[in-house]
Order: structure tokens, then sequence, then C-alpha cells
């Protein structure tokens, strides 16, 4: 199996929900069905329906979050340098708008737009990686072609 990249802030994360899932949602749910089974016919029982389908939700994401973590290939930034990596903090210009914005470059499982944690396989990360402060890069987005210069690089 191909290792999930993460930074250590999106690996607590998922650790967290995860044992959320397990120590207070399972437990909730387990008790939510045990009640509507008591109600009586379970055919006609929508709680009963509704508690089996959450149960099965929480299931599904368990299983979900353990076999990301479990292939989690967890990247220490503070260690990096020099050019964009994963993990990096970008600060962009837009060439058209001169609008400043901050990405960090993140995994899959951490990504978060709004957040400003962009997913290391999306078209601004890949054409990010490798590039240097005071380079220029241009990426097809479905608004069209925009052209984006690097201000700075961080890591931590």
């Amino acid at each position: 199996m191909e290792k999930i990249l993460m930074t250590q802030a999106g690996f607590d994360k998922l650790d967290t929900e995860l044992k959320h899932l397990k120590t207070v949602e399972r437990p909730a749910i387990i008790r939510a069905i045990s009640e509507a089974r008591e109600h009586g016919d379970l055919s006609e029982n929508a709680e009963y329906h509704s508690a089996k389908e959450k149960q099965s939700f929480i299931e599904g994401r368990v299983k979900e979050l353990e076999g990301a973590i479990s292939l989690a290939d967890v990247i220490d930034t503070a260690k990096l340098s020099g050019s964009v990596k994963f993990g990096a903090r970008v600060e962009l210009v837009d060439e058209d708008t001169d609008e400043e914005k901050a990405y960090q470059i993140v995994g899959e499982y951490e990504a978060d737009i709004e957040k400003g944690l962009l997913n290391i396989k999306s078209p601004l990360a890949r054409a990010l990686i490798g590039k240097d402060e005071g380079d220029s890069v241009e990426v097809r987005t479905p608004g069209g072609e925009k052209a984006y210069e690097i201000l700075k690089i961080i890591y931590k």
C-alpha cells in the first residue's frame, strides 16, 4: 500500500476524530439501537432504522480513519527548508489581481481550502512543488489560466 503523507497536525486531527468515534459516538449509537429495539416492531421503527444508518456511517468512518492512520507517513515540516515541498506554507500573489493568498501544502485527508490547507494532489500544489521564492507559476483552473508569484516559503 502507498503511504499517505500527513503533517503532525493532520495526523493528530484524524487520531482525535477516531478516538471520539470509538469512545463517544459508537457507545451512544449502541445505546440508541438498544432503546429503539425495546419499542417493538423493527420493520416500522424509524428510530431503529435511523440509528442503524448512523451506526453504518460511524463504522465506515472508523475503518477509513484506521486505514489512513495505519498508512500515515508523518512529515516533520520544521526540519524542511528550501524550495516548495510537502508541508510548506506558501504566500502567493495573483499576478492579475495582486490579491495575496497563503496556503499550506498538506495531504488529502487534512486538506481544507477554506482554512488554507491545500491538497498536495491539487493543480496549484503540483505547480508549486519544487519552485522557489520569486518564481512564477501558471495553473489551469476551472475558471481558466491563473498566474501566481511565490512571495514567501515558510516551514514550521
